[in-house]
């Protein structure tokens, strides 16, 4: 699986962090310089190297410095290098060492005072404060030439010898004030790099957050349609039953056939034609556009992946809107001849001269007047439509009160069962709204019952999805079902398969439940009833 390039949290860094790994090479320098000291003094070889002036001197010396070296190796793993005064001594013991060990092998002309050089460019980059490590080079610089001027008062070395011991004085001075000033720009310089790297992490998971809460579905593809990374808006809409880290890896056919066939029309011809579609049946159609991650270059591309459902919910918005002001426009000049015609059937039918064949063509009139006054009154209805006013309903009780009151109402023989397991299941919803939505289902389902069996049954049946966290209100009734070529058009307006229906009452119900934040769905059961299920979200249990 293919994954791209990401940055590490940077680590804390404190200077005193920054200087320990600095601080154990010394140690280990420290410790290793005071093995080959003693190994000079028992070599054969390089006997006659040190320790000429006295021998046992430089013997002891070797040894305590060694002894020293003990317990520093033994607390690598602490954090000595940050105290300050700490270090301090051990630069000053190291100093006397240096000293007699030079002193006990004749001086300058040994070679060991070089060895102050390495002392005070450690002390110049494990010291923070630079006084003190100019302080350390004084130091050691004092006691190189005391110690060089009592050999020459001591006839072991000539007046000669104060000129190489001032250039090396002048030269451990040159380079601490050196080591100084570059461990003061590396230090600031890694201090900068650090806060960039900080910087450039935290911006990092800034355009993941920005990135993997978008509505957006973002798909990195490489030229040959595999997807590298997907943002989980990518996967609720492309793969919704499976988790972000599975689908990294796959192929765009994967996920839709004709998801893949629009990216390679888009990477052979360069034109890309926006075109909505369904990654499977019952998801909501999407639409895909594509973008090349390098300008010119053949390689990586972004495949952007959106929710169709918004733009064709605005397209219905501007539909109900221009229906609003048609009906708002028509709706007297339907109304005043409408109720003229009625008027005179009326009058046509309290005639007593009026034949059997005339009454029936007055009934006639009648009864259309009245079906396209509810046309109009339905249309009228939707054109007005007020914003919703959401309330927590207890939708058990809520149920068996308002089943109660829809059957009084219709005052006839009907049978309609609910099945609600959940007594507590809260759900927010416009009372009047699913008031409304559920008694033009239930007109429904008893108007095909009876056409089916000559009984008038339904169901009202209560489910729960806790993945989705939707809560699911399914009306079913015993009629014959909806063919698979009229279902589409189910909710369409003035679709209807009723003689005497108008067609506006599906697409009345889902008009409501949408602006709930609900939705209406037509769906069979397994035994073949017919079922219009409401799915709202779970707000408590």
């Amino acid at each position: 699986m293919n994954h791209p390039a990401i940055l590490t949290r940077p680590t804390p860094h404190s200077p005193g962090q920054q200087n320990l790994a600095l601080f154990r090479i010394y140690v280990a320098y420290r410790s290793l310089l005071s093995v080959v000291l003693l190994i000079m003094l028992v070599s054969p070889n390089t006997r006659q190297l040190v320790g000429s002036l006295n021998p046992a001197l430089y013997l002891g010396v070797a040894l305590a410095y060694l002894a020293t070296s003990v317990p520093l190796v033994g607390s690598l793993s602490t954090r000595l290098n940050q105290n300050q005064k700490l270090l301090f001594l051990i630069f000053l013991v190291d100093i006397a060492a240096i000293i007699l060990l030079a002193a006990s092998s004749g001086g300058m002309s040994s070679g060991l005072p070089i060895l102050l050089v390495i002392t005070a460019a450690a002390s110049a980059v494990l010291l923070t404060n630079r006084t003190v490590a100019t302080l350390i080079a004084a130091i050691a610089v004092i006691s190189l030439l005391v110690d060089t001027v009592r050999l020459i008062l001591y006839g072991v070395l000539d007046s000669n010898a104060l000129f190489p011991a001032g250039l090396l004085g002048a030269l451990i001075f040159g380079v601490s004030i050196m080591v100084q000033a570059i461990a003061g720009r590396l230090g600031r310089a890694e201090e900068l790099a650090r806060n960039r790297a900080s910087d450039l992490y935290n911006l990092q998971r800034l355009n993941e957050q920005i990135v993997q809460h978008m509505e957006t579905g973002i798909l990195l593809v490489n030229h040959d349609g595999l997807v590298r990374v997907m943002n989980k808006s990518a996967t609720s809409l492309l793969a919704p039953e499976r988790p972000v880290a599975v689908e990294q890896g796959r192929q765009l056919a994967d996920y839709s056939s004709e998801l893949a066939y629009q990216f390679e029309h888009w990477k052979d011809s360069g034109q890309h034609r926006a075109k909505p579609f369904s990654v499977m049946d019952g998801a909501p159609p999407v639409i895909a556009h594509f973008r090349e991650l390098q300008p010119n270059a053949r390689g990586e591309a972004l495949v952007f992946v959106e929710d169709y459902t918004p733009v064709t919910q605005y397209a219905q918005s501007l539909k109900l809107t221009s229906l609003g002001r048609l009906t708002a426009s028509i709706a007297h000049e339907i109304r005043n001849p409408l109720g003229a015609i009625s008027h005179a059937a009326q009058l046509l039918q309290e005639s007593p001269d009026l034949s059997a064949t005339d009454q029936r063509m007055a009934d006639i009139i009648q009864h259309h007047c009245v079906r396209v006054n509810q046309i109009v009154e339905s249309v009228m209805q939707i054109s007005r439509r007020e914003p919703p006013k959401p309330e927590y309903i207890m939708l058990s009780s809520w149920l068996n009160d308002f089943v109660e009151s829809y059957l009084k109402a219709l005052n006839r023989p009907t049978d309609i069962a609910i099945e609600c397991d959940y007594r507590e299941l809260l759900v927010e919803f416009d009372p009047e709204n699913l008031q409304r939505v559920l008694a033009n289902l239930l007109d429904n389902a008893l108007r095909h019952s009876n056409m089916a069996t000559g009984r008038e049954t339904a169901r009202i049946v209560v489910s729960l999805d806790f993945t989705a966290h939707q809560c699911f209100i399914d009306v079913i009734d015993t009629g014959q079902g909806v063919p698979p070529a009229d279902q589409s058009k189910l909710f369409e307006p003035f679709f209807t398969t009723v003689e005497a229906g108008s067609g506006m009452g599906l697409y009345l119900c889902r008009e409501l439940c949408e602006i709930n934040n609900a939705d209406l769905l037509y769906r069979p059961t397994s035994r073949g009833e017919s079922c219009f299920r409401i799915s709202l979200n779970q707000r408590a249990l």
